[in-house]
């Protein structure tokens, strides 16, 4: 038999409601991509932002995100409604999206990302527990693989759109950024419509507030090593922002900029589900480390390059380094989770790992100002290195954490 019919056949055992979430994501990232891939440069080339500036902006917005999944999905697990918070952060996202060519000024820009990462903060944890609910142990790797390589599909789609629409009117920022609005508001209504949460099941214990120590403690011990992990990882990753001005330094146009994110998300979105379909098969952790080693890999081509081609190489490295990681992250979220908490678990996760983020956004665009490319990206790989090291240690301390689930 084929390689291609496990995958094919797991596809198809995939539920609708998973296809439809996914499609979901795909739209809205459609619509921010196509927005997120210029903003970098329109912040710097219109507003005439400092790189510093730009990673503080960056930082920011992904650190507000996680604070607010933290309390979205803890608030997820204690009304046992996941669905309703889904629809109003996608909405907020929404409504939210005409900000961009509106704005007059940074602040209003930055008002707008904020808000912009305030709908996905309210969303993302509440979907992921969702999916978690909906999906059966032995298909989680697959399902999730599959959400992520959709909303990739979005994320280079964006971008792609925008290079497009930059063409046609001639670098025209406002035009651009009212087209990406569309995509969000169908996302909305795809998500109010085809998307339907299962019952609550009978026996599974009620939640008390989970933000306290008591529920926080039934995370238990393996969640935990996974959200360490996890963080450790996160402040070796700083914003793909720094992938398109690395790009733009070595010479791309301006109207081609946009493409890093679609070549690094093409990538991306074609390694996300075979990633996540090996994971259901075999251990997610070593999965997770050929990730680690992708982004080493990639931080190096991205820091000695001095032309397109290296700094290509380096976006698809870098690609790949996604494909095998962000599902399987939060894959393992979900396995190690009580079902109850795992709202409040993906929120943990997500607002560690916001911090970390900030924190990691910040340094790139300091050490940038200061010492140039090269610095930043040899330190994200260090503190790749770093990341690879603990989780080699966890691997062989816990041997069952990440084991596979392919009965």
């Amino acid at each position: 038999m084929s390689e291609a019919a496990p995958q094919e056949r797991r596809l198809r055992d995939i539920s609708p409601g998973i296809w439809a979430l996914g499609f979901v994501s795909l739209l809205m990232d459609i619509s921010s991509e196509t927005i997120h891939a210029l903003l970098p440069v329109y912040l710097v080339t219109v507003f005439a932002t400092s790189m510093v500036t730009v990673g503080i902006i960056e930082g920011i917005a992904e650190a507000t995100a996680s604070i607010v999944k933290m309390f979205s999905g803890a608030l997820s697990d204690w009304l046992g409604k996941r669905k309703l918070l889904a629809v109003i952060g996608y909405g907020l996202a929404a409504v939210n999206k005409p900000v961009f060519p509106l704005a007059s000024s940074v602040g209003w820009v930055v008002a707008a990302r904020f808000i912009d990462r305030v709908g996905k903060g309210i969303r993302d944890a509440p979907r992921d527990a969702l999916i978690a609910d909906i999906v059966p142990e032995q298909l989680r790797g697959a399902s999730f693989g599959l959400r992520q390589s959709l909303d990739t599909v979005g994320a280079f789609l964006g971008p792609a759109l925008a290079v497009g629409l930059m063409w046609l009117t001639a670098g025209n920022f406002h035009i651009v950024f009212w087209v990406a609005v569309i995509p969000a508001f169908l996302a909305l209504g795809l998500l109010l419509f085809a998307v339907h949460e299962p019952e609550r099941p009978a026996g599974r214990r009620e939640v008390g507030f989970p933000i306290s120590v008591a529920e926080l403690k039934r995370l238990g011990p393996d969640l935990w090593l996974v959200v360490g992990f996890a963080t450790m990882f996160a402040l070796a990753r700083f914003s793909e922002a720094f992938l398109i001005l690395r790009a733009r330094g070595v010479g791309l146009p301006l109207v081609l900029v946009p493409l890093v994110l679609v070549v690094m998300n093409v990538v991306y979105a074609l390694a996300a589900y075979p990633a996540g379909v090996l994971s259901d098969r075999f251990n997610r952790l070593t999965m997770l480390m050929i990730g680690f080693v992708f982004l080493i890999a990639a931080d190096a081509a991205l820091a000695f390059s001095g032309g397109l081609a290296g700094v290509t190489v380096g976006v698809v490295l870098w690609g790949l380094h996604m494909g095998f990681t962000q599902g399987l992250l939060v894959t393992l979220v979900a396995d190690t989770a009580p079902p109850e908490l795992r709202g409040t678990a993906y929120g943990v996760f997500n607002l560690l790992g916001g911090l970390a983020a900030l924190v990691a956004s910040v340094l790139a665009g300091a050490l940038w100002d200061s010492f140039g490319p090269t610095a930043t990206f040899l330190a994200g790989a260090g503190f790749t290195a770093v990341a690879l090291l603990g989780l080699a240690l966890v691997r062989r301390r816990v041997p069952g954490l990440g084991a596979a689930h392919n009965s």
